[in-house]
C-alpha cells in the first residue's frame, strides 16, 4: 500500500486567489521553458496543456497551486500568474515569484549565447529555432539530486513515472476540481518512510536508501545543494560523490539543473550523448572525453547545448509546435 500524505486538499470555492503578471527578460517562450524543465509528457509534477503551466508549492503547513500563461511575447514578454491556496499569507506573492522565477529560468539573460551563436552554422540554426527557452531550475537541491538518481540506468521516461508515483505516495496534494495535483516531497515529508516503500513505487534498494539518507542529511542540516554553490566545478562535484548513489554523471546534472552552470555538459548523459552525435551528423558515438572534446569550441555554453538539444529530441517527437520541428534534424 502507498501511504498518502495529503495536505491543503480544498474544494473549488474554498480558495484565496493571488493574481499579477511578470516581466521575463525577452526573448521569452513559456512552452519552450516549460518542456525545458519537465522534459517528458508523463510529467504529472510539472503540468503543461498546452497553455498554462500548473504545479503546487509546499507552503510551510498548507500548499499552493501556481498556474502561468503567456500574455505577450517579443521584445516585452508578459506572464500571467494566479496563486490559489486556503490563506492568503504576507509572503505569499514573494515564495510564488522565486519558485516561478527559478522553473522557468525568467531572470536569466542569454544575450551573449545568441550573441556568439549568430552566424555560426550549426548553432546558430539551433539557437535561432529554440529563441526563447530559458535554462531551467529544480526547485530545491532535494528535488534535483531525487530525479537525477531516480533515472539513474533507467529511461527518461521510467524515472519520471516513478518521480510521479514518489510524489503521489510522500507529497502534499491540492484539488481544483476534478483534479488532484501533487507537490514534489520535501525531506520532512519522508520522516517517516521506510526503504520497502520506496521499493514498492519502483526504487531499487541502492536508491531507496540513497534517497532516505539524503533526506535525512537535509533535514539535519548536513547537507544542501546550494552549499556548494560558491565551489569549483571540481570540487563541486567531489562533494556530491561522497553521497550515497551519486556518481559523476549525477553530479553534474545538479551542477546544471540544480545549481544552474549553464557551461556544464553531463558527458555521461547517454540520451544526451546520443542528441549531440545526431544533431552533429557524427560518425562515431561518443564517450565522456570525445563529447568535451567536440564542445571545446562552445564548452562556455554546454549546458545550454544540453537544453536545446532537449527540446530538438522532443520536437523531433511531436511534442512541441511545428515551428520548433527542423526539417533536417541531423543540423
Amino acid at each position: 500500500m502507498f501511504r498518502k500524505r495529503v495536505s491543503g486538499s480544498f474544494l473549488a470555492g474554498e480558495f484565496k486567489v493571488l493574481e499579477y503578471t511578470l516581466k521575463p527578460k525577452p526573448p521569452f517562450l513559456l512552452d519552450l521553458a516549460v518542456w525545458t524543465l519537465r522534459r517528458r509528457p508523463e510529467n504529472a509534477i510539472d503540468r503543461w496543456d498546452g497553455d498554462v503551466y500548473r504545479r503546487v508549492l509546499p507552503m510551510q503547513e498548507e500548499v499552493a497551486l501556481i498556474e502561468v500563461s503567456q500574455l505577450s511575447s517579443g521584445t516585452q514578454p508578459r506572464l500571467s500568474v494566479r496563486v490559489s491556496c486556503e490563506n492568503e499569507s504576507i509572503e505569499l506573492r514573494s515564495v510564488a515569484t522565486a519558485a516561478v522565477e527559478r522553473l522557468l529560468g525568467i531572470r536569466v539573460e542569454l544575450r551573449d549565447f545568441y550573441e556568439f551563436a549568430d552566424g555560426k552554422p550549426q548553432l546558430g540554426e539551433l539557437a535561432a529555432r529554440f529563441r526563447g527557452i530559458k535554462p531551467p531550475r529544480f526547485l530545491t537541491g532535494f528535488e534535483c539530486l531525487v530525479n537525477a538518481i531516480a533515472c539513474q540506468q533507467f529511461s527518461l521516461a521510467s524515472g519520471i513515472q516513478i518521480l510521479n508515483r514518489f510524489s503521489e505516495s510522500f507529497g502534499r496534494s491540492f484539488q481544483s476540481g476534478d483534479t488532484r495535483y501533487f507537490a514534489f516531497p520535501l525531506p520532512e515529508d519522508l520522516n517517516p518512510a521506510h526503504e520497502a516503500e520506496l521499493r514498492a513505487i519502483g526504487f531499487s534498494r541502492q536508491k531507496a536508501a540513497a534517497l532516505l539518507d539524503l533526506a535525512r542529511l537535509e533535514r539535519k542540516g548536513e547537507f544542501s545543494l546550494d552549499q556548494l554553490q560558491s565551489l569549483s566545478d571540481g570540487a563541486a562535484v567531489a562533494e556530491l560523490c561522497r553521497l550515497r548513489g551519486v556518481g559523476r554523471w549525477t553530479a553534474e546534472y545538479a551542477l546544471l539543473r540544480g545549481l544552474g552552470r549553464l557551461h556544464i555538459f553531463p558527458g555521461d548523459d547517454v540520451g544526451a550523448r546520443n542528441n549531440l552525435y545526431r544533431w552533429l551528423g557524427l560518425s562515431e558515438r561518443l564517450d565522456y572525453e570525445n563529447v568535451a572534446r567536440v564542445l571545446k569550441r562552445w564548452r562556455q555554453f554546454g549546458g545550454l547545448i544540453y537544453f536545446h538539444l532537449l527540446l530538438d529530441k522532443l520536437g523531433t517527437g511531436g511534442h512541441l509546435r511545428p515551428t520548433h520541428i527542423a526539417c533536417d534534424n541531423a543540423g
